[in-house]
């Protein structure tokens, strides 16, 4: 019956097909501003105002609910928090976004500064009555200090290890001790066989922090803000901290061709049901090589709010000359997965943008990217992460151009050399995103019924030789192992063997060049 009435309190406050009543106890409420119907032009702009009315547009509704004199429950009380949390940062947000109104037209500054008045209305309201329903309803005697944790996540990854005895002064993560320690990550291989990512096949950019010293920014990243590399509890895996900050940015040295894949894992700390539902961390790809949103650029931002599946996957693009708009939230209810290092796998076919968490794709757009290769530069940022408490790293970069068919290649070449296929470190235990090529090459020996294969490993340098030789050896059998236990594929028409170090195609120097090197062959007998 709740349920219900909130659903028809939603219709009425929201659509104002019927006049809101005025009960003994209820507030009056002010009229329901009216959202832009239009955009400006100026990203930074467009989503400061569509932001701002998303978040007044959820307010109105509790305080509908409010007005009506139905009672506002604990879990009602908790999204109000997290949006208060939410407006206050976003309203602090406004002077930086008038500062991009320098240098446009002025029509176009006239038409910025009227919808950046009306989304600064809507937050002042927000603010004001998110704080009255929580002052007034909050339940008496309530621990504040108290936060409700999400079992597998927080208490398990508080801490960070930030060594600066190489005289970084870092203060944007705290040294604490090494007694925590990662989320299990094991994932059920079964459900990653029929995983269909495949990544590139030219190595344009991979970074593992493995040449930076922990407490200093990598120095293969530029940033407008800061961040440095750490470790977490006794692994000696390092990782980048990205600071939250509604114009902070964090880009890679690549620049992105037509056609490419990316790749990295997310390491999170802190979250809970209080996080804030507007927690994100978005993924940019834009045509400004500098901190702005760029004249054309497609984007998304992956939800980490812990309370509830209120936003899913938020899919925008904005291309300057016209042309198929983007801005829609798909559902997604990633929760348990942003807990668990997930790996986040996108493939951008020209136009196309595809975008996988862990196994399982949740983004599939034909037409989301600029046109004639406008966009060339990768960008992070992350929002709404509360300063010292929720923590977000991310490590393992990785971008190759290409991400084409390896079926067709191996056919018709006869074939395939890939760095795709990854193994855990020092170790022949496939890593489970690497399933997309391996399914690719038994859908091959499938169709063709005759072909065999041999498939052979290579290593980098790092190591003595004669155990590099054994290791490669022993990852070309786990590939084989997959196609003949997950595939069905005979086994007599697969041999293995392992060069090691012995034939390297890039760099053993360079981070870059190891990746190139740590590789897996496919060559038709």
């Amino acid at each position: 019956m709740r349920l219900l009435i909130k659903l028809l309190l939603s219709v009425t406050v929201c659509c104002f097909l019927l006049p809101v009543q005025n009960l003994e106890g209820q507030t009056k409420r002010s009229k329901k501003l009216k959202r832009p119907t239009s955009r400006v032009g100026i990203a930074s702009v467009d989503s400061f105002v569509g932001e701002s009315f998303d978040l007044y547009d959820k307010v109105y509704m509790y305080d509908g609910y409010a007005a009506a004199g139905t009672p506002l429950e604990d879990e009602d009380l908790d999204v109000l928090e997290a949006a208060l949390e939410d407006v206050t940062n976003l309203s602090a947000s406004a002077p930086d976004i008038l500062s991009d109104l320098n240098g446009v037209s002025v029509l176009k500054q006239s038409k910025a500064t009227l919808q950046i008045n009306r989304a600064k209305k809507a937050l002042k309201y927000s603010i004001k009555t998110s704080k009255n329903l929580l002052t007034t309803k909050r339940v008496q005697g309530e621990d504040e200090g108290q936060t409700d944790q999400t079992a597998s996540n927080s208490g398990d990854i508080a801490n960070t290890n930030s060594d600066n005895s190489n005289g970084s002064n870092s203060s944007s993560t705290e040294s604490n001790s090494a007694s925590t320690k990662l989320p299990e990550t094991k994932k059920d291989i079964k459900i990653y066989s029929k995983f269909d990512f495949v990544p590139g096949d030219k190595l344009l950019f991979y970074d593992d922090y493995s040449n930076d010293f922990i407490g200093d920014f990598p120095a293969k990243w530029n940033t407008n803000g800061s961040g440095e590399v750490v470790t977490v509890g006794d692994s000696k895996e390092k990782w980048m901290q990205i600071l939250s900050g509604y114009s902070t940015y964090y880009i890679p040295d690549v620049e992105l061709p037509e056609e490419y894949t990316i790749e990295f894992d997310v390491l999170t700390s802190g979250l809970d049901k209080k996080t804030s539902s507007q927690a994100r961390l978005i993924i940019m790809l834009s045509d400004d090589k500098a901190f702005s949103f760029g004249s054309n650029y497609a984007s998304a931002s992956l939800p980490f709010g812990q309370f509830a599946d209120f936003f899913g996957i938020r899919m925008k693009n904005y291309i300057a000359r016209g042309g198929g708009e983007i801005n829609n939230e798909i559902k997604a209810d990633i929760r348990k997965a942003v807990l668990n290092r997930p790996h986040i796998s996108i493939a951008v076919n020209k136009l196309r943008f595809r975008l996988w968490v862990n196994e399982k794709k949740y983004v599939d757009i034909p037409r989301l990217m600029p046109p004639n290769g406008a966009v060339t530069t990768l960008k992070f940022s992350t929002i709404t992460f509360k300063d010292g408490k929720e923590r977000l790293f991310i490590a393992n970069l990785k971008v190759a151009e290409g991400g084409v068919d390896l079926r067709r290649k191996l056919i018709s070449e006869g074939t395939v050399s890939t760095n795709g296929i990854l193994f855990d470190s020092g170790s022949a235990n496939i890593q489970p995103q690497s399933y997309g090529i391996i399914r690719q090459i038994s859908q091959v020996l499938q169709q063709e019924s005759e072909m065999k294969l041999n498939i052979i490993g290579h290593t980098d340098a790092d190591g003595p030789e004669d155990a590099n030789l054994e290791l490669s050896k022993k990852r070309a059998d786990a590939v084989k192992t997959a196609l003949v236990t997950i595939y069905s594929i005979s086994d007599d028409r697969l041999q293995t063997d392992g060069k090691g170090e012995s034939v390297p195609v890039g760099d053993n120097k360079t981070t870059d060049g190891k990746a190139q090197n740590r590789r897996v062959e496919f060559i038709k007998q």
